[in-house]
């Protein structure tokens, strides 16, 4: 094609420096937009967090995962009573007695979001001392349990990692976490590593297709010994054992019995953080010992 004949060279210097061709290639956004740049985002989104954890300082995490919809004790209420006003004004309406029935199941499991909290908080009191960063709460950085874990360190003035992941309906993360700890992914392959990368321990509380997707994928890595075994804990007796017929899986021959000893189950966050110290073999770190005799053998592998 022949160039503009009226277009003068001046006009045409415009046009170069305008040109996105002309940008430096770590400045062009459309550029690291393409499909044959993925392996160059992958790379970077794996490479950027991992500098600013080394940067921050931190030695080992635990990742709490858990439902988005489970609410605040005071939120859970709230939720119960328009549900009800709802179910009153109109009470031949299916979907508002439906909602009525989640809200009163929600708030039954709210007492889920106070363990999350109290969890973030006893570990967090334990484990940040000296300026050393072990066993760092780690969420997915959005609402429900992951709020209340990032809450829970925030209430003792701990730092705490959220791992956000982009998502159409674009999920925010919640006010609690360190903000020079506060991540956002692309990829949610990336963002499962980075979670394990320094996991001391991975605590479950009731939770959706994600929590479901994250314990079993764990489950599948240490029991293929593609990771070292750590602390896998579910909290919420009741919840687990419903949901999952673990014994009817073992007798059906696709796991093994000892699969079953891979994990642990119990109710309270004191139980979880009990379990986690007494598997690392660190009963120094649970409530009454003197943080400061930290660390021995948290110091080991990781």
């Amino acid at each position: 094609m022949q160039r503009d004949e009226s277009l003068s060279p001046e006009q045409n210097l415009r046009d170069i420096v305008d040109s996105p061709t002309y940008l430096r290639a770590y400045e062009d956004i459309g550029l690291m937009h393409r499909s044959e740049l993925r392996p160059v985002r992958l790379q970077l989104e794996l490479l950027k967090p991992e500098l600013l954890l080394q940067e921050e300082g931190v030695e080992s995490t635990v990742v709490l995962f858990g439902g988005s919809r489970i609410l605040d004790p005071v939120d859970a209420e709230e939720r119960v009573r328009a549900a009800t006003k709802a179910v009153e004004e109109q009470p031949d309406d299916a979907e508002a007695a439906f909602e009525l029935t989640v809200a009163q199941n929600l708030q039954k499991k709210s007492r889920y979001y106070v363990e999350a909290r109290r969890f973030g908080e006893l570990v967090s009191t334990q484990c940040q001392s000296g300026g050393r960063l072990h066993y760092v709460v780690v969420t997915g950085g959005g609402p429900g349990i992951m709020e209340a874990g990032n809450r829970g360190a925030w209430d003792v003035g701990a730092k705490n990692i959220g791992m956000n992941i982009t998502l159409p309906h674009e999920q925010a993360p919640n006010p609690y976490i360190t903000p020079s700890l506060c991540f956002q992914f692309h990829y949610f392959a990336v963002r499962k590593m980075h979670m394990l990368l320094r996991a001391r321990a991975a605590v479950f509380f009731p939770g959706g297709y994600g929590s479901l997707d994250e314990l079993f994928e764990i489950l599948t890595l240490v029991q293929t010994q593609k990771m070292k075994p750590i602390p896998i804990v579910l909290i919420g007796v009741d919840f687990w054992n419903r949901i999952v017929d673990w014994d009817y899986i073992a007798a059906e021959g696709t796991i093994s019995r000892k699969d079953l000893d891979l994990f642990h189950v119990c109710d309270t966050a004191e139980e979880a953080w009990e379990y986690i110290c007494h598997f690392h073999e660190t009963p120094h770190l649970l409530p009454g010992a003197d943080p400061s005799e930290m660390m021995g053998a948290e110091d080991e592998g990781g």
